[in-house]
């Protein structure tokens, strides 16, 4: 027997109010966040007008450009590292086989479920038994640790999608297995390694646990130089840095969202 419309409105409802609870806790401190980045009080607990003078200061403090120049450099070497080794590695495990190969995969994948406390202590670990002094590299070194993995499932999703007929009839006409990849894998998988790479420098570029492990003396990133800011208690300077990071941040996690999702639609048409 049918319920009537009328007797599903309830649920309907509480659905709805539900999802926008949901929405207001998550995204709440977000908006007084940026709210009270325009305060022209020095402390954030108490609003005394609108002002522009924390922006303008902020992007006149050394120390923070040099701290988003090393997170920068951090950031942009372990994604291109990752994105050459996080194709192949998706690419072997796809479409060959190999002794361990369950095991290998299985392997690859754990810097996705294993805290980044573990990874950060392992890693330090590492470099301190084989004498490796820390600087920024070492901090590079540890990001393609999970960028690889981030970069590979993302190519792996993509991988699944395309035709692996395209690459024996490249074969049968002559074309030799590096050919085939270049002319063939690897235009298709452009999209996936672009949205793979942009997820990887957004968690690159925001980490904070692994980088102060595995960092050297006088190489603070940004979210370490954040850090030892507000020790001392939250400055209006950094709500605003705070809000540019979450701006940038989230319009490179759409972007790279939107890529995938673009080409998972077209590649299923």
């Amino acid at each position: 027997m049918n319920r009537h419309p009328s007797q599903h409105k309830p649920r309907v409802v509480w659905q709805a109010v539900f999802s926008l609870l949901m929405f207001v806790f998550m995204y709440l401190p977000i908006l007084v966040l940026a709210f009270y980045s325009f305060n022209q009080s020095s402390y954030s607990a108490a609003w005394q007008g609108f002002t522009w003078d924390w922006y303008r200061k902020l992007f006149s403090d050394e120390r923070i450009f040099f701290a988003l120049q090393n997170s920068l450099i951090v950031a942009c070497c372990a994604v291109g590292i990752s994105s050459v080794l996080g194709t192949l590695m998706a690419v072997g495990l796809a479409r060959y086989r190999f002794l361990g190969k369950t095991l290998y995969r299985g392997m690859s994948y754990l810097p996705l479920i294993i805290p980044d406390i573990a990874i950060a202590t392992a890693t330090l670990v590492f470099l301190a038994a084989v004498a490796i002094p820390l600087s920024l590299w070492t901090i590079v070194a540890a990001h393609v640790v999970f960028c690889l993995a981030y970069v590979s499932l993302v190519v792996s999703s993509r991988l699944t999608n395309l035709d692996p007929h395209l690459e024996e009839a490249a074969l049968d006409l002559g074309a030799t297995p590096i050919q085939a990849f270049i002319k063939v894998l690897l235009p298709q998988l452009i999209p996936g390694i672009v949205a793979g790479c942009l997820l990887a420098f957004v968690l690159s570029f925001d980490d904070f646990l692994i980088a102060s492990f595995t960092t050297g003396s006088g190489y603070n990133t940004l979210p370490m130089e954040i850090f030892s800011r507000i020790r001392t208690g939250v400055k209006p300077d950094i709500n605003a840095l705070s809000v540019i990071l979450i701006l940038v941040s989230a319009s490179s996690a759409l972007v790279a969202e939107l890529i995938r999702a673009s080409f998972q639609d077209k590649s299923s048409v």
